[in-house]
């Protein structure tokens, strides 16, 4: 975050509201970066030491030619020889804060208590996925790192200043992935409207390629298969993917009482060599 909010506004460049683009670059790393801008979520955590083997000219910064020389060690200290990306999945199913990480109680009481009120003035059913999309984005829009990516060409590290978050959408010939354009303006309304449309797009074969590609972050829902824990495979060039599963009562503390609870694991891999 510090990398992305030192730059003038004139450096981000979105994609315009009314047009909506297949892949737009957002912004390129300025030609020197502070090790703040490389520590925590902005890229793989750099020690001062660490920092100071890429700072060759010994400035506090890093140019253009040491940040290049970083991403290829990154990317190379993570990675068996022959490998491009540096994969890891992490599984969320804990406590935190008294709050049980995947405890899906308060969101199924709320489709409970509005869904059909939401169907009658709508005109679509509340679902479960446009919440995930939703606070998806949230996430993506705090830690820019996760919306982003890098171009191992270039040896460049690329944000966007939007989320084009993929969905799986079920189809006779198995899962398909269309693309939800701008979901940093959607409405929960607006993601179950448009994954209905995508999802009956899916069954008769119309999907293009256009509607699934693009994508910047994306989310699997191996739940609607039974599945109880899984590893998402990551969509280059993006960054992460999070794997939705099963809902099943578990036993947890709360308030220090042992109770049942309607949990999901939530696994998300990553790309190593960014987040």
């Amino acid at each position: 975050p510090p990398l992305l909010h030192s730059l003038p506004k004139s450096a981000v460049i979105g994609r315009a509201q009314t047009k909506l683009s297949s892949r737009v670059v957002v912004h390129r790393p300025p030609a020197a970066v502070s090790p703040a801008a490389l520590s925590g979520a902005g890229a793989r955590g750099l020690t001062p030491g660490q920092f100071a083997l890429y700072d060759r000219d010994g400035d506090g910064l890093l140019n253009a030619a040491e940040l290049r020389a970083f991403l290829e060690s990154a990317g190379e200290s993570a990675l068996p020889q022959g490998y491009v990306l540096g994969l890891i999945t992490q599984f969320d199913h804990s406590q935190s804060g008294g709050l049980a990480v995947g405890d899906m109680g308060a969101l199924m009481e709320l489709r409970k208590t509005h869904k059909d009120e939401f169907e009658q003035v709508h005109g679509v059913k509340l679902g479960f996925m446009s919440a995930f999309v939703k606070a998806s984005t949230a996430a993506l829009l705090e830690t820019p790192a996760v919306n982003a990516y890098i171009d191992d060409a270039a040896k460049e590290i690329v944000y966007r200043d939007y989320c084009d978050v993929s969905v799986a959408v079920a189809s006779p010939a198995g899962l398909v992935v269309p693309v939800l354009r701008n979901t940093e303006q959607m409405s929960f309304a607006d993601v179950e409207k448009a994954i209905q449309a995508y999802a009956m797009k899916a069954r008769d074969g119309s999907l293009s390629l256009e509607e699934m590609s693009g994508g910047t972050f994306t989310i699997s829902n191996g739940g609607v298969f039974g599945s109880l824990m899984g590893t998402p495979i990551l969509n280059p060039p993006q960054s992460a993917i999070i794997g939705m599963h099963a809902t099943k009562m578990r036993a947890v503390v709360k308030d220090g009482q042992v109770v049942a609870r309607p949990m999901m694991y939530l696994a998300l891999t990553y790309d190593h060599r960014m987040i």
